[in-house]
């Protein structure tokens, strides 16, 4: 494995494995040593097509020769087109494009509480969450997520979010009082533990909203744009939201977001009342284009779904072989998560000394997440390096024991 320079002028707030990438090829990276690394953690589910795709790359290169940036006071004809193709592809009528998942997330919340504002009801400002949540790292998106973890040491919470358990429709009733403004989920938790909500929770909740007169909002940073085996992982449960959000994988690795939502929905952002620099930027909407063209071509989520399913069998396989050591196999599409006996942290590194990239979740997870265009022969080395860590674990907890 390459060493990497130990002295750092970098914030560390990150425990970094020993290892860099000089650059990548589709499901793989290679290290800046030479050494080829499998990637199934896809920059925590960032780069949905792969590394350096041609489509990517050219997308990049000739927008990038023309014009990066002009801010928001001019008309953005390539963010035209993103917003409208995001908006026939989903349920949505318009777009606010920004840079991160929890700006697109504080963008929702900004959004529900105003159109419980202009409705006559500015008393609505409150957002039920649900624990294990995770919605970013702002002060109002640790808030809305509520962990210790994430919440310690800076200050008082960010007032108007209660969680509630996941998973308890009698809960949620209980838990709207007259200042509820929306429901915020995720519609598969990946931090938490790529923890699956049942479709008849979700329809609940939408029921919830109509009747009470709330916004539903769902958190889909994580699941969105392809991850789960359909566009968005709305569209399994058979309902749709009033507000979604979407990062990660909309830009195939470009930093990039997006809020969708209804007319209705939206109608309290008007000029003026909420804004960004850097959002929608040219070169950020030439990338987005481009993922789309790949995420959206026929049978392309189709493919994803099949190689998801081929991929959990595979997994449940490797459970078999390794009871002692895995506990479930959770997840759907290229979403997947191995509950483990251990902690995700020591396992993931393990896969790491057989050149496989994991990432570590909550709930004694470890997330395994693909690029979408990973092959049936990728999964299959996948596997095998799977298979070895298991082996190297087990080695190594029976000579802890004897």
């Amino acid at each position: 494995m390459d060493s990497v320079e130990t002295t750092s002028a970098i914030v560390p707030t990150y425990a970094r494995a020993n290892v860099a990438f000089d650059r990548g090829e589709g499901c793989w990276l290679i290290s800046t040593g030479g050494e080829r690394y499998l990637d199934f953690g896809a920059g925590i589910a960032v780069t949905s097509v792969g590394h350096a795709h041609p489509h990517m790359v050219e997308a990049l290169t000739r927008q990038g020769s023309k014009v990066w940036h002009i801010s928001n006071l001019y008309q953005n004809p390539e963010g035209e087109r993103f917003a409208r193709r995001l908006a026939d592809a989903t349920f949505a009528d318009l777009v606010f494009f920004t840079n991160s998942g929890a700006e697109a997330n504080e963008a929702a919340i900004k959004m529900a509480r105003r159109r419980q504002w202009i409705g006559g009801h500015p008393e609505r400002y409150r957002v039920l969450t649900f624990e294990g949540a995770f919605h970013g790292r702002t002060l109002a998106t640790i808030a809305a997520g509520g962990q210790k973890k994430y919440l310690e040491g800076f200050g008082p919470k960010v007032e108007g979010f209660d969680q509630i358990p996941l998973g308890d429709l009698e809960a949620v009733e209980a838990a709207i009082g007259p200042e509820t403004a929306a429901i915020l989920i995720e519609p598969i938790q990946g931090e938490g533990g790529v923890r699956m909500v049942a479709a008849a929770f979700l329809r609940g909740l939408r029921e919830i909203c109509d009747r009470r007169e709330l916004l539903l909002i769902f958190d889909e940073v994580q699941t969105g744009v392809g991850r789960t085996g359909r566009f968005f992982a709305y569209e399994h449960a058979g309902v749709h939201p009033d507000i979604l959000t979407s990062a990660k994988g909309i830009g195939g690795g470009f930093p990039m977001s997006a809020c969708l939502a209804t007319a209705d929905a939206a109608r309290g952002l008007t000029v003026g009342v909420h804004g960004t620099t850097f959002g929608g930027s040219p070169l950020a909407m030439a990338v987005g284009n481009a993922t789309l063209d790949i995420v959206l071509a026929p049978g392309f989520l189709e493919r994803v779904a099949e190689l998801g399913l081929l991929f959990r069998q595979r997994l449940a396989e490797l459970k078999d072989r390794h009871p002692g050591l895995i506990e479930e196999v959770r997840g759907e599409g290229l979403m997947v998560g191995l509950k483990l006996r251990i902690p995700p942290g020591d396992f993931a590194a393990a896969a790491l000394r057989e050149k496989l990239l994991l990432i570590p979740a909550g709930d004694n997870v470890v997330r395994i997440l693909p690029p979408l265009v990973v092959s049936e022969a990728e999964i299959a080395e996948g596997i095998r390096r799977l298979d070895a860590a298991c082996a190297a674990v087990e080695e190594r907890l029976a000579v802890a024991v004897n």
